[in-house]
């Protein structure tokens, strides 16, 4: 399984979940991506878009040589379900991420992705501390559960100093491109394996015209539920490890 983060995240966000994964299924192998501009990995070459994600993927997935399943928290969720279309997999995860496009939200002063992408904007590059980062976002209204989890991006530097390494343009550009991606029609072709939708049932991802299109899906989309917000593996990893851990192939 490549399994992969949300916006501003890291693969290891999800290291607890995957081992205690990989503990329960012995016969499963779990590879925490991350994806362009986050994390360990390399920037990548514009344009940054979902795409473009799909398509790292892509090439890590050849470079392995074996991918029987992929899975993606929210702006992973939708760059997994584009590289369905690009890498032969069995299964394909969609961890509260719909796939309708949203292209309001980039400018809605109520989305917080767009006010933590502002906020990085005007941030500082340089911190003598981690605390100073986490001070800071929380004095823009931000909780400390999110101001902690962005300051895993703020790293040492060599000098004694701290460094924010989010490129909060490249990121602004590949979040255009997320809500305008509509994946419906992708998810319906039944030819590149299952697809697995899990909704947070606290979140405000998954509208009621989103539900309503999955009256009607097609059989190999399959629905499970999280009573969690929208960091399900945050707030819930029991019930997320339970869910892997029944539906895996």
């Amino acid at each position: 399984m490549l399994l992969t983060h949300g916006i501003f995240g890291a693969g290891m966000n999800w290291r607890g979940i995957a081992r205690k994964l990989v503990e329960r299924r012995r016969e499963w192998g779990i590879v925490l991506v991350d994806l362009r501009l986050h994390g360990r990995s390399e920037a990548g070459a514009p344009p940054h878009t979902v795409r473009a994600c799909a398509e790292d993927v892509q090439a890590l997935a050849a470079q392995l040589g074996k991918v029987d399943v992929l899975a993606g928290h929210s702006f992973g969720g939708k760059v997994m379900g584009r590289a369905r279309e690009l890498v032969e997999v069995v299964q394909t995860w969609m961890l509260d991420a719909t796939p309708s496009a949203r292209p309001e939200l980039i400018d809605d002063p109520e989305n917080s992705v767009g006010r933590v992408l502002a906020l990085l904007s005007r941030a500082p590059q340089r911190y003598a501390k981690r605390d100073d980062f986490i001070a800071l976002v929380q004095a823009e209204g931000h909780d400390q559960g999110l101001a902690m989890w962005l300051a895993m991006n703020v790293v040492p530097d060599g000098s004694g100093q701290f460094v924010l390494k989010l490129d909060w343009r490249a990121l602004g550009e590949a979040l255009v491109d997320y809500y305008n991606t509509d994946l419906w029609a992708s998810l319906s072709d039944p030819a590149r394996g299952a697809v697995e939708l899990a909704i947070a049932e606290r979140s405000p991802v998954w509208r009621a015209e989103d539900r309503a299109r999955l009256a009607n899906a097609p059989p190999h989309i399959h629905v499970h539920s999280i009573d969690a917000g929208h960091l399900l593996h945050n707030e819930a990893p029991g019930p997320v490890l339970e869910m892997f851990v029944r539906s895996l192939p």
